[in-house]
């Protein structure tokens, strides 16, 4: 497990579905191409449901259930829960340190986020703040804490050594350079979503995902793409 690779690639998130939403098409396209990927989810997903008969506890391990199932649909065998409280997540100390462990464990070459910087896009749509929390602690995590030896010393004494992380792809809506080609995986991505059932009810996500996925490629002459602000780090 903690064999460093050139081939691995971490997707660090706050609710089970984001990746599913922003990247999963990317992660099926990296994983037939021989990546390992890792996803982490920062909080427990125990609030997305208006059900009054649902409680919390009960959805957080549906929620868990229906993220595995996902993150199999696209070989992606390890999933981490960190099991944050849904809508309190912060980005603090505890949570950049637990980032910060499972990069050094894991080694990642690539990390896929979210772009802290997205409070909005044009359409109406409001990022939730967990988005953004768990996007700043995974850029701090990456940089410069998973590879600063005097940051939580802890963890050198858990004989994590620092690892420095090549690569940061930011999903959101704002200033792309990369655009990852997923028509060979987008119906992969779209069954993988599909496994959320407690978040999709009755409504069919297939028409809203792929004219996202044709948006994101239509300036580069793609069908289907998703697109990144993308990092390349010294």
């Amino acid at each position: 497990m903690e064999t460093p690779t050139a081939k691995r690639a971490m997707c660090i998130v706050a609710h089970a579905d984001d990746i599913e939403f922003s990247s999963a098409g990317t992660v099926a396209k990296w994983v037939k191409q021989g990546w390992e990927v890792i996803y982490v989810i920062c909080t427990d997903s125990s609030k997305g449901s208006e059900d009054p008969d649902m409680t919390p506890r009960e959805l957080a391990k549906l929620r868990m259930e229906e993220q595995r199932a996902a993150a199999a649909v696209v070989g992606v065998q390890e999933v981490v829960f960190l099991g944050r409280t849904d809508g309190e997540l912060a980005d603090d100390q505890d949570l950049r340190r637990d980032l910060v462990r499972l990069i050094r464990k894991w080694k990642p070459e690539r990390v896929i986020c979210g772009d802290p910087s997205m409070r909005y896009a044009p359409d109406g749509y409001v990022n939730h703040p967990d988005h953004i929390a768990a996007a700043d602690a995974a850029l701090a995590a990456v940089y410069p804490f998973a590879r600063n030896r005097p940051t939580f010393p802890e963890l050198l004494a858990e004989g994590l050594e620092p690892h420095k992380v090549a690569e940061v792809y930011m999903w959101g809506w704002r200033d792309p350079n990369y655009w990852e080609d997923i028509e060979e995986t987008f119906e992969l991505k779209l069954k993988a979503l599909r496994e959320h059932k407690s978040q999709l009810g009755d409504w069919d996500p297939e028409e809203m995902m792929r004219e996202w996925a044709r948006r994101s490629g239509a300036g580069q002459l793609l069908e289907y793409a998703e697109s990144y602000r993308r990092l390349k780090l010294g």
